[in-house]
């Protein structure tokens, strides 16, 4: 397995015992697992699902995330609304195959849980049709991510604001002390015609 370094491209090679997940296995982001095991499912037969996520307590942002087969879990069953529809094809057959990775405190995200077995056929790609694929974030994850930059977007405006304080504050000192400046000067100059208007009076005296 050769990552990048940001973490969101991956080569594998057929054979290559790394491409197999397993407990402890490293992640640079939680976008990497995710076209890590994507691959993975591809190459094997499977279409990766994401799954169930939690989030932080101290900042809302996900720090644990399940990866699974398309086929886990079991279709909820709903009355027909009309006998002349076709039924749907059954695509969840309760597969239980499986990642779960995990973010550390040192921000690595870590496999804590594989489960190899799927209960159906798996229907490996065409080694020529083998590539990662660049996953489209689910509505929660679009959720979460306007989350995060609306939050980040009211920190900035917010820290943008504290910077225009702090400058007009220096301004608002500087203009003061300009105008004392000023008012020292004038002083000076009106201190120096009276001297000088007094020599005056004297001498004609």
């Amino acid at each position: 397995m050769i990552e990048s370094s940001n973490g969101k491209e991956l080569v594998a090679h057929e054979g290559n015992s790394e491409m197999e997940p397993h407990v402890g296995m490293e992640f640079e982001s939680e976008e990497a697992a995710k076209v890590f095991y994507d691959t993975y499912a591809t190459n094997l037969g499977f279409i990766m699902r994401v799954d169930a996520f939690r989030r932080s307590m101290r900042d809302g942002k996900v720090v644990w995330r399940r990866l699974v087969c398309n086929k886990e879990g079991f279709r909820k069953f709903r009355p027909r609304r009309s006998e002349n529809r076709k039924p749907r094809a059954i695509t969840r057959e309760g597969c239980k195959a499986m990642i779960v990775v995990k973010k550390e405190k040192t921000g690595k995200w870590v496999v804590t849980r594989f489960v190899k077995e799927h209960n159906h056929p798996l229907v490996p790609a065409p080694a020529n049709s083998r590539r990662t694929v660049l996953l489209s974030q689910t509505p929660d994850e679009k959720d979460i991510k306007i989350r995060e930059l609306t939050a980040e977007l009211q920190r900035e405006r917010k820290r943008s604001a504290a910077f225009q304080e702090q400058l007009d504050m220096v301004l608002r000192d500087m203009e003061e002390h300009s105008n004392h400046l000023s008012r020292n000067i004038d002083g000076i100059v009106q201190s120096l015609r009276e001297i000088q208007s007094k020599k005056i009076v004297h001498s004609h005296s």
